[in-house]
């Protein structure tokens, strides 16, 4: 199976991570995406498919690199080509379950004060919903955004929240272990692509033929 290649360019932008000069007062971030899955609803390799002219994970990576983050971490299950930039590291995994993928995520991001979860199906979410994230986190072990109540991605996840995935299984994320929690922030998003995923050929179409949004 070929390589997914990620080209540095998507959508007139480039695909560089943006740290802008963070002090060592000043909380550090990762960004994990999460692409280990096999894609059996799909019917074929999900990731390399097209999606407004490049592969689906190349968007999620964008994404992730559109965070305020020294690192971004990309969870496959087999080497993807990625960008050229050191800050980018690429882990892989046996298995395809999602607690696993998480948990090596997590594990690379160890040393940093928290982790936005991205997952590698959701070409759409917002470039700068991160950023508000990191604003609206404080002291809550996680930010989760909402669009008409329901829980999204990019989940910002602080580090002291790091030992829950220890307690997953399967494809188990971490919906259930925070919903209930009063220490996790919710944040009601405008935009829907932080609930919008591609797990059909069809649903993938239908993103691509959605507008551009421009508020969150």
């Amino acid at each position: 199976m070929a390589l997914i290649q990620i080209k540095p360019a998507l959508d007139g932008g480039g695909l560089v991570c943006r740290i802008g000069g963070m002090s060592a007062a000043e909380p550090t971030y990762a960004a994990i995406v999460l692409a280990a899955g096999k894609s059996e609803r799909f019917g074929a390799d999900k990731l390399a498919a097209h999606f407004r002219g490049q592969p689906l994970i190349a968007h999620a990576v964008a994404a992730a690199c559109a965070a305020p983050v020294k690192r971004v971490i990309v969870v496959s299950r087999r080497p993807l080509v990625l960008p050229d930039d050191a800050r980018i590291r690429g882990v892989t995994v046996e298995s395809d379950a999602l607690s696993q993928s998480l948990r090596a995520g997590l594990a690379e991001a160890g040393d940093c004060d928290a982790a936005f979860i991205f997952l590698g199906d959701m070409p759409l979410v917002p470039h700068g919903i991160a950023a508000i994230l990191a604003d609206a986190l404080g002291d809550a072990i996680a930010a989760w955004p909402e669009h008409e109540g329901r829980p999204g991605h990019p989940l910002l996840l602080a580090q002291r929240g790091f030992e829950l995935a220890d307690a997953l299984s399967g494809d188990e994320g971490l919906g259930r272990i925070l919903r209930g929690r009063g220490d996790v922030a919710h944040l009601p998003i405008n935009d829907p692509g932080v609930v919008l995923d591609a797990d059909t050929p069809e649903t993938l179409a239908a993103l691509a033929a959605s507008p551009p949004r421009d508020s969150m």
